[in-house]
């Protein structure tokens, strides 16, 4: 076979033979089939059509002519019990679960032998608990080729032929052996682009569909409400629009190539009880109101505007009732109101919580009862699948599950699995293509892109930046990220074996053949031995530690100018990784103050997850750069930056609150919860939307103009922004709107457009806006959604503080958009 073929090249002369004869074993039969799967007629193969069942005829289910809800109900009518509860089950790949990389005789005897719902993250080059390498992981087309070969074991050896479908993680990219890595969500968000994020979406499922997955897990819609939380970096930010807007994209950009998004986690995921992360995640703490504003306003789009066909049910609970097992959030919300056409996984042990943790079942198939009826449709953690399908039949065979309900959760699996196409076009057509696609030029050149847009440019005292490098015989490269490839990839969700270019690397390069000299010194670790206890309080450095941050103030203190970089790593970022403190950790903030103390001018480089408070810095560093986790070319984009090549176009989607202490300080507020600016210490360092320029743009000509649209009032709203500075750059355009008086308190300022513009040097653009009376909807003290007549304020900037122009405009009549989604008026009833 082609897969076996493909392999000989990988093998040591002397063991080859040994090797070949029992992979042939374990590969023991496709001789229905030709070595790429779908690529002549034979068997069950025919023109137009596969014979899943091997009936010898054209069943309603197998015709890609027939409307998919027929095609639906026919294949549901001859499933049986162990066939359906199947469909309902993850199985983790290679690595996770599975043994095997490929088919062999032994899955005849696994559950899986009637059949698997999806199989998640297989031979995608992850380390695994078994000790084993992926053979199959790269090259590239050796992955679709074996994914072919697992799908096609699943059309041939189960009854009816079910094709799996092959889900995935894409938080930076899709996380596979070398893929393409971007910037993270946190860094994308930074570019407000929604044109390049939709690049990304669909970079994402180009390379997802020729490796052969089908499904990805992507985006994060939750939105960051405290910088303490553990996976700010995989968020769109604190604002709801904004997260709405560029998760839109990434989901349309998936979809629109046919690889379906289940963005994650439904939903209140982004806000548990203190930001605590790990198995802490339970209980947020949001008003109901608030709730609906800005927690499910990013899913409401996902999933009513951008039709994504998956969503990844959290652990966490509200108000008692866990998500998991909440008919409101999983029916009445998604489904009923929203219009979901997918299916739902657990995230996890979500499922497992119900009993283990949340206590509100008594035992296991007590919980998956409460979860399928509420509306869960696939179980979804790390232990085998039979661990839950056989508990799940027993619950059926009892009685306490429904098989109505089983065939209703099962029918939403299959309906995805039918607009995938995946009983059409099964197969990766062209698995050497996949060696072409996958981390092709253009999609390097999207991720250099994607890193450049995502540096934000916090603080520039006396125009610091950008540095002239004819001036700069020695820079010194300090700093424990500045030349760190692991913090550069974080492979939690991340591509598999990356090799990220450093900020060292980057200056480097950027220097290579000329006569400016590049010395690095580490200086300390990003945490320290005592971490996260020194999260607490201090502890004093070892002999060694103060030796190491000595030999790189030295370096500084020879150097032209220092280029420190500091932030977190995989110690302090990431899932299950949440602080008590926003604080540099380790011994970062002695290295700053010591590197500054010799009079060298400082770069400040931040390579990070999440805000800082960055006091200290704010007072005595004059260029401050924010890079977050930028990807596979993060080096190269901070060093074109600091050097004026790239001029900073970022805007904060995340507010950098002064202490720990004012957290919740996130944008929206209500009026005076941000402070009043009567302590000194009230207020943020850096507000939302904040980022400067080595250019600058001038505001002008506000314009307001009513019109009618469907006998409904719209406002347009324009403005022309000049480029009146000495470089070409680009200017993100904000618009908030803030109701003057309304029946309940209101957001102060409310984003409700944004427009990324590219200007050259002294040219003009006029920037409209149109609002409709959604855009300025509230939820009354009913918990009707509408839109009250009254003064609204319209304010247009360069960030939510950094206000250009101000206008307003009336709305004449209300206008109301249906019944909220009443939680507890619904819970009463129930």
């Amino acid at each position: 076979m082609a897969t076996v073929k493909s392999q000989k090249s990988k093998i040591k002369s002397g063991t080859g033979l040994v090797f070949l004869a029992g992979l042939a074993l374990l590969l023991f039969t496709f001789s229905d089939l030709c070595s790429q799967p779908g690529g002549t007629e034979g068997g069950i193969y025919h023109k137009g059509w596969i014979d899943f069942n091997k009936n010898n005829r054209r069943d309603l289910y197998e015709d890609p002519n027939a409307p998919i809800e027929e095609r639906v109900e026919d294949l549901l009518s001859q499933m049986n019990m162990d066939e359906k509860t199947c469909q309902l089950t993850t199985l983790y790949g290679y690595g996770r679960i599975l043994m095997d990389e490929l088919p062999t005789p032994e899955w005849k005897n696994k559950l899986w032998k009637d059949g698997i719902a999806n199989i998640d993250e297989h031979i995608n080059g992850y380390s695994n608990k078994f000790g084993k390498f992926n053979i199959n992981a790269y090259p590239w087309s050796d992955h679709a080729r074996a994914m072919n070969q697992v799908q096609q074991w699943f059309i041939e050896e189960t009854r009816l032929g079910i094709p799996v479908d092959f889900t995935n993680e894409g938080m930076y990219g899709i996380k596979h052996e070398r893929s393409t890595m971007v910037c993270g969500p946190v860094g994308q968000a930074s570019s407000w682009d929604r044109e390049m994020v939709y690049r990304i979406g669909t970079m994402m499922a180009v390379e997802a569909r020729a490796l052969g997955y089908t499904n990805i897990y992507a985006p994060m819609l939750g939105v960051a409400r405290n910088p303490l939380w553990a996976r700010v970096a995989q968020t769109y930010g604190e604002d709801p629009y904004l997260v709405a807007q560029m998760g839109k994209q990434i989901i349309t950009g998936l979809q629109d190539h046919h690889v379906a998004s289940s963005p994650k986690h439904y939903v209140l995921y982004s806000i548990p009880l203190g930001g605590r992360d790990g198995n802490s995640r339970v209980d947020p703490q949001i008003p109901l109101r608030d709730m609906y504003q800005l927690v499910l306003e990013p899913w409401r789009v996902g999933i009513q505007e951008a039709g994504a066909m998956g969503a990844m049910a959290s652990y966490i609970d509200y108000d008692g009732v866990p998500i998991i097992a909440s008919d409101y959030f999983l029916t009445t919300i998604l489904r009923e109101r929203w219009g979901f056409k997918g299916y739902v996984v657990s995230d996890s042990d979500a499922l497992e919580y119900l009993h283990t943790k949340h206590r509100v079942a008594a035992n296991y198939k007590e919980g998956i009862t409460q979860a399928f009826t509420a509306g869960l449709n696939v179980r979804t953690t790390f232990t085998p699948p039979e661990d839950f399908t056989i508990p799940l039949r027993e619950a059926v065979a009892e009685g306490m599950l429904s098989e109505d309900i089983v065939d209703l959760r099962v029918a939403e699996v299959l309906r995805v699995k039918f607009r995938l196409g995946l009983f059409d076009e099964p197969f990766v057509e062209d698995p050497d293509a996949a060696d072409e696609i996958v981390k092709s030029e253009a999609h390097k050149a999207l991720a250099l892109e994607s890193a450049r847009k995502a540096m934000v440019l916090l603080k520039n005292g006396s125009h610091m930046l950008p540095l002239d490098r004819r001036n700069l015989e020695r820079i010194a490269v300090i700093g424990p990220l500045a030349d760190s490839k692991k913090s550069l990839n974080p492979t939690q969700y991340s591509g598999i074996n990356q090799d990220p270019v450093t900020v060292k690397e980057g200056l480097e390069s950027y220097f290579e053949g000329g006569e400016t000299e590049i010395v690095y010194g580490r200086g300390c670790e990003a945490s320290d031995r005592n971490f996260p206890e020194s999260d607490l309080y201090r502890f004093p450095m070892t002999v060694d530690e103060k030796e190491e941050m000595d030999r790189a103030v030295a370096l500084a203190e020879d150097a032209d100018v220092a280029v420190v970089v500091l932030g977190d790593d995989l110690r302090t970022q990431g899932e299950s990784r949440s602080r008590v403190s926003l604080d540099f950790p380790g011994y970062q903030q002695e290295l700053l103050e010591a590197v500054y103390g010799t009079g060298t001018p400082v770069v400040l480089v931040l390579i990070n997850g999440r805000p800082i408070t960055l006091n200290w810095a704010n007072d005595h560093i004059d260029a401050i750069l924010e890079a977050w986790i930028a990807g596979e070319y993060s080096g190269q984009a901070i060093a074109e930056t600091i050097f004026g090549d790239n001029n900073p176009s970022g805007k904060l989607p995340v507010t950098f609150p002064k202490s720990t202490g004012q957290i919740p300080q996130t944008f929206p507020a209500k009026p005076g919860a941000d402070g009043d600016g009567y302590a000194r210490v009230d207020g943020n360092i850096y507000p939302f939307g904040h980022g400067l320029s080595y250019t600058h743009f001038e505001y002008s000509d506000l314009k307001i103009k009513k019109m009618n649209s469907d006998g409904r009032e719209h406002f347009r709203i324009s403005c022309r922004i000049k480029n009146a500075g000495w470089t070409d750059g680009a200017e993100i355009v904000q618009l908030y709107i803030r109701d003057e008086v309304s029946s309940v308190t209101t957001f102060e300022k409310n984003l409700r457009g944004f427009e990324r513009i590219q200007l050259k040097r002294g040219a003009s653009k006029t920037v409209e806006f149109e609002i409709a009376p959604e855009a300025l909807g509230l939820y009354n003290r009913g918990y009707d959604f509408v839109a009250e007549p009254g003064d609204f304020t319209v304010c247009v900037g360069s960030s939510s503080e950094d206000i250009r122009l101000e206008g307003s405009f009336v709305l004449e009549r209300g206008y109301t958009f249906g019944k909220a989604y009443n939680y507890k008026q619904i819970h009463q009833e129930q």
